[in-house]
């Protein structure tokens, strides 16, 4: 049997939209192959596995949604135009994509072992040009030497958290979801501001 590319992609959707909304423990493959409209034995053929599905989902959508902002990280850019650019592009991938900050969140707290053991995960945790870049941008006095790490972290927490916490904000501003892209727009120059400011350089450095 030749496996089809349209069946494939509707257990992609089916599988995703679960684990979205039940968690991926909560959802068989019973319920997989329901959805996509598909007989179990089908299910089977194209995923032996509800963990084969979950983990080429996982990989899918993470390679899918990172492979503009590592070419970012890894361009040549002056490291400002680059901040700049990495929270425009990620802002721009989770206003179109919402739910994936919620899924990813889902997933990574459900098996730490399995996730480290998936390397395209590393591809969110910033790159090591990026890193470099930071290292010797602090040596040369260009910024305030800072914790590449830290600075990651910053970064990132301040892009995805208010998607994360989406409906709170929506409902304490009485935001339609209209408004809300608006106000994450908004966030753009706002995030970049801040993170640029916390590397400049102290006046009174030595």
């Amino acid at each position: 049997m030749t496996k089809n590319k349209n069946t494939e992609q509707k257990i992609f959707e089916a599988a995703t939209e679960l684990f979205i909304e039940k968690g991926v423990d909560r959802t068989s493959v019973r319920d997989i192959a329901s959805k996509a409209g598909i007989n179990l034995a089908l299910m089977n053929y194209y995923f032996r596995s509800k963990e084969n599905l979950f983990d080429a989902i996982f990989t899918n959508l993470v390679k899918e949604n990172t492979r503009e902002l590592l070419k970012i990280l890894n361009s040549d850019l002056a490291l400002e135009e680059k901040i700049i650019k990495y929270v425009d592009a990620y802002i721009d991938i989770l206003n179109a994509s919402p739910l994936l900050v919620s899924f990813f969140l889902a997933i990574i707290h459900r098996s730490r072992e399995k996730i480290t053991q998936m390397k395209v995960v590393s591809n969110l945790y910033g790159t090591e040009k990026f890193s470099q870049q930071m290292i010797e941008e602090g040596k040369k006095g260009n910024i305030r030497k800072t914790d590449p790490s830290h600075f990651f972290v910053d970064m990132i927490s301040m892009i995805t958290f208010p998607f994360a916490i989406r409906p709170l904000i929506m409902d304490r501003n009485e935001m339609s979801d209209e408004d809300f892209s608006a106000f994450i727009m908004q966030r753009k120059k706002h995030i970049s501001d801040m993170l640029i400011s916390t590397l400049k350089p102290c006046e009174n450095a030595q």
